[in-house]
């Protein structure tokens, strides 16, 4: 994540209305938003995040408007405006309380705490301008709306009945309506998933960056601890994580970002300008700025994507500068990113890519055209790159499992369950929680003992119900401590005897997570053993010594028969199940 703004850069615009714009920056273009006003994007150019700004009046012989940093002092007037009455001053002579209006909450001195704004009448005819008035007021206008906003709130015949707190919204209402600002932020992943939960939940499976921020923890998603020459002691080498993703490269985006291997290597040889922004906004060239080299520290870490397209549906990772079908060599994603389909696991041999072209002799390549040459060797280039990620999947061994996909969860963990080592992390999200109860299910304690004991059975011929692989579409000993949890974070109005959840929120799925560890199954038969204490030799006439010894026998066999009440427990089970 860069630090500045910097040419072709995506960046969010935070108006004053709440709206979140993304826009690329592209010098010597004017950047509109709406309303608001239009200004040169060569003003914001090697300016720093996070700053805000006002758009100026376009001034005589300018061809553009100017910006106003405007400073925190001046953002948070309002919130640091002394509204808590004086020692000199009593609540009795801020409230009055001859003025014929209810009260909703009185001491119990007859103090009054909080008016009641129920008897106020809200007319628009007590708003004595008019929005023709209102027009030329933002025609004439030379600031950024605050005259406006002052000549509205002056005009209004009924403001002294509000309260403080509805005097507080409406001032804010009509700022967020004429003030004209916009605040500068970064494109990251939490900014992007909070724009498209907003636009088009549905292309992101209505993923939550609280959602995002669980998959990255349970999955294991970490730097790969290489220093670029050799892995530093007591850190965990590279990893490879294999990863399933319908939210458009969204998951992609937040593993990738956890990781190090978003956001392309800093290459610019621009500088940050040192000028008031007011001043260049009649400048032909951007102004230079500094270079700020940044190493990527995860190395060796990689992500092998499965889809079942003809090419994933990456699209979202184009605001960090990846576009799969043109991606930019100097990109992490370029090198750290692997993609391959289900056909190319499954059954590589019925893909046409996975195929080698016939090989033509250099002899008679020298003969043909350029074009056809070139098309050769991409050919072969490609060839090369299907067939080496389809035999490094096929060959396992990945550091974890990540699933966000429409797909069926059961069936695609029955296949790439085995392609995980022992000890991987997997983690399975669903906007619903009924493909992960299924999940849960077949990965239940009961299932397991009746799988156990299915197989022992067959493998010893003790007389145990027969085993039906039907029954067990997925094996159940091989992923342990299963899990199934939601986590939404909810947005509270926090206000004087007004703490609720905000009602207007947005709805949507909840969201659930599957989690587990992959882990390999003990070969042969396992026995329950308890821990036996060696006992003593009891001495002809020690009474106490023979009822502690007759205790412990006691203590031994009732252990006994718990564990043979779990093994019949397990047996019907599996019968309940058959």
């Amino acid at each position: 994540m860069q630090t500045h703004i910097r040419s072709k850069d995506q960046i969010v615009l935070a108006l004053p209305s709440g709206l979140l714009k993304i826009l690329e920056i592209q010098p010597h273009t004017n950047i509109s938003i709406g309303k608001f006003g239009t200004f040169s994007a060569n003003l914001l150019l090697g300016r720093p995040y996070h700053f805000t700004y006002e758009i100026l009046d376009q001034q005589d012989g300018q061809s553009d408007s100017q910006l106003r940093v405007v400073p925190p002092s001046e953002l948070n007037a309002e919130s640091l405006a002394d509204v808590v009455p004086t020692p000199n001053e009593s609540r009795d002579e801020k409230i009055e309380t001859d003025d014929g209006c209810e009260f909703e909450i009185v001491g119990e001195n007859g103090e009054v705490i909080m008016r009641n704004n129920r008897l106020t009448i809200d007319d628009p005819s007590r708003q004595a301008l008019t929005m023709e008035e209102i027009e030329e007021l933002k025609k004439a206008s030379t600031g950024s709306g605050k005259e406006i906003v002052a000549k509205i709130m002056a005009a209004h015949s009924a403001l002294e009945e509000k309260t403080s707190f509805s005097l507080a919204k409406y001032t804010l209402r009509k700022t967020k309506k004429y003030i004209r600002r916009f605040t500068v932020l970064p494109l990251d992943v939490g900014m992007l998933s909070q724009i498209m939960l907003e636009k088009d939940p549905w292309r992101i499976m209505e993923l939550r960056e609280e959602t995002l921020g669980l998959i990255a923890s349970w999955a294991n998603i970490h730097h790969s601890g290489f220093d670029g020459l050799h892995p530093l002691e007591g850190t965990q080498g590279a990893g490879r994580w294999l990863v399933l993703d319908d939210t458009g490269g969204l998951v992609v985006a937040a593993l990738a970002e956890r990781m190090g291997i978003l956001y392309p290597t800093d290459t610019s040889d621009d500088e940050p300008t040192t000028s008031d922004p007011t001043t260049t906004a009649n400048s032909p060239e951007p102004a230079p700025r500094i270079v700020h080299p940044r190493t990527q520290s995860a190395t060796n870490n990689t992500l092998t994507l499965l889809h079942s397209n003809a090419q994933p549906n990456i699209s979202l990772l184009k605001h960090f500068g990846y576009v799969f079908e043109d991606p930019s060599p100097t990109h992490p994603l370029h090198t750290h990113l692997k993609t391959l389909t289900w056909l190319q696991l499954l059954d590589p041999t019925a893909d046409q890519l996975y195929r080698e072209p016939p090989t033509i002799p250099d002899e008679t390549l020298a003969t043909l055209k350029s074009g056809k040459r070139g098309a050769y060797h991409r050919k072969r280039r490609r060839w090369e790159r299907v067939k080496r990620v389809a035999d490094e999947t096929a060959a396992g061994d990945f550091d974890g499992l990540v699933m966000a996909s429409h797909m069926q969860p059961a069936g695609v963990l029955a296949k790439l369950l085995p392609l995980l080592r022992r000890g991987a992390p997997i983690v399975v999200f669903s906007p619903t929680v009924e493909p992960l109860t299924e999940l849960m299910d077949l990965f239940s304690r009961e299932r397991k003992a009746a799988f156990v004991r299915g197989v022992q059975g067959r493998e010893q011929g003790d007389g145990a119900p027969p085993f039906d692989e039907a029954d067990f579409p997925v094996n159940p000993t091989l992923v342990l401590n299963p899990m199934l949890q939601t986590a939404r974070a909810r947005e509270w109005q926090v206000l004087p005897h007004r703490t609720h959840p905000m009602m207007t929120s947005k709805g949507g799925a909840e969201g659930f997570l599957f989690t587990g560890t992959r882990v390999e199954p003990a070969e042969g038969r396992v026995e329950a053993r308890g821990k036996f204490q060696k006992r003593r030799k009891v001495a002809a006439g020690d009474v106490s010594g023979a009822v502690k010894e007759a205790n412990s026998a006691l203590k031994e066999a009732d252990e006994a028969i718990k564990v043979s009440e779990m093994v019949d427990e397990g047996r019907d089970t599996y019968e309940d199940l058959k």
